[in-house]
């Protein structure tokens, strides 16, 4: 195989699913560094979004991209709702409770998205987009797309984190909540925009995987592990080891290919995760250990 083949049929979409899995991962991230809690519920909340984008854009007619704002808005909305009907009772008790009720969580948003959307497949653009070549490199444009949203997505959070009011509030809760709450924090408030912000960076990963595949009611479900597999290599509470964790794991799912066969490749997740957890717990950044 020369060095083009290797770049145009692995590394390209590996980085196109790297990018995907990194968002999902920083939401994780972010839903363990602030509720310390796993969300299973992760990759069904994206397919959420992924649907919501649908249904906004063929009710007003937008396009797609047009109507992912829209979509961000309401799967935060339906985050924060989950949050305040299942996971606020469970707040004082153990964390793995919580974290198992989130699996039951994951199950009633597919449930619903089945029941208003159906089972079968669907996608935001008809007819077959075909890659254009750019100096020797093969690419689509929705896949240039993904790749500079998902940049400017995880610029505008890094700077949201480190100039904005509430984003210094929701470090300063990840390092010690307590703390935090003796210096006038509003805890709940923000656990609220931490939803929010989840729901948003779901809602996102959900339409680019859809854009980039189909939309259909299980493929958040097939990004969860590669999602938290990506969190942990990363290390968790760490976003540039989310990013670096999402993109090693997309990178290593494409390559998986060289030596089994395509439909096992997101076993190579799983591999991953195990690596992780048994030779670098707190990954490779160095964050807290699920």
């Amino acid at each position: 195989m020369d060095i083009s083949s290797f770049i145009n049929f692995f590394l390209i979409p590996g980085i196109i699913l790297g990018s995907i899995y990194a968002l999902g991962a920083i939401g994780v991230t972010l839903v363990y560094a602030i509720m310390r809690h796993g969300h299973f519920a992760h990759g069904d909340l994206a397919t959420f979004g992924a649907f919501m984008v649908l249904l906004f854009s063929a009710s007003s007619g937008l396009s797609p991209y047009a109507a992912l704002p829209i979509a961000a808005v309401a799967a935060g909305l339906m985050a924060i709702a989950i949050d305040w009907l299942f996971y606020t009772h469970l707040r004082t008790l153990p964390k793995i409770i919580t974290t198992i009720s989130s699996l039951g969580v994951a199950l009633m948003l597919r449930a619903v998205v089945q029941i208003f959307w159906g089972v079968n497949t669907l996608s935001y653009e008809t007819g077959i987009a075909r890659p254009e070549n750019w100096f020797g490199l093969r690419i689509k444009p929705h896949e240039v797309v993904t790749v500079v949203m998902v940049i400017g997505l995880v610029v505008a959070l890094e700077i949201f984190l480190r100039h904005s009011k509430w984003g210094k509030a929701m470090r300063a809760m990840s390092d010690n909540p307590d703390l935090a709450s003796l210096c006038g924090i509003d805890n709940r408030k923000v656990i609220a925009l931490t939803w929010m912000l989840v729901g948003a960076l779901c809602a996102a990963s959900g339409f680019f995987l859809g854009l980039n595949t189909q939309v259909k009611s299980l493929m958040g479900w097939n990004i969860l592990l590669p999602t938290f597999a990506a969190a942990i290599l990363g290390g968790v509470g760490r976003i540039e080891g989310a990013i670096l964790g999402g993109l090693i794991v997309g990178i290593c799912e494409e390559m998986s290919v060289l030596v089994i066969r395509s439909e096992y490749k997101v076993l190579s997740g799983f591999v991953i995760l195990l690596l992780a957890l048994l030779i670098r717990p707190t990954g490779l950044f160095r964050g807290k250990v699920l």
